[in-house]
């Protein structure tokens, strides 16, 4: 094998959520459920956006979600974020998914998106995010 050529992908980002597939979110081929995998990037960039804004986000959007190869169940899940760019209460992220496999122990990525959240107040309106 030619040694330029045998890069060794790694994920982009901070792990900010790391779990386990479980049986219950699977469909009945044993693939995890799409939206499953979605609601874990959420909450993992809500991790990211929180510590960001120092406070309470939501999210406002999800854009270019690619779904790259399925979940089995029992895999070990991680999602990594990167800070795209961070606007007056806005935050962009880029949100991707690694699965290691509970049997063979092969990682890869399988999902990524740009998910953006906004910093919210108790009165759930749009405030600005701290200058830190």
């Amino acid at each position: 094998m030619n040694e330029e050529h045998d890069e060794i992908i790694q994920p982009k980002g901070d792990l900010a959520l790391q779990t386990i597939a479980m049986p219950k979110d699977a469909n009945f081929n044993g693939d995890i459920f799409g939206g499953w995998l979605v609601s874990q990037m959420d909450l993992a960039g809500a991790v990211t956006a929180n510590r960001i804004a120092e406070g309470r986000v939501a999210t406002v959007a999800i854009d270019t979600m690619v779904f790259l190869s399925p979940v089995a169940i029992g895999s070990v899940v991680s999602c990594y974020c990167v800070v795209l760019d961070v606007g007056r209460s806005s935050i962009a992220l880029n949100i991707e998914v690694w699965a290691k496999h509970h049997k063979t122990q092969e990682v890869r990525k399988v999902t990524e998106g740009k998910f953006t959240f906004v910093a919210i107040n108790d009165d759930k309106r749009t405030r600005p995010i701290p200058k830190g």
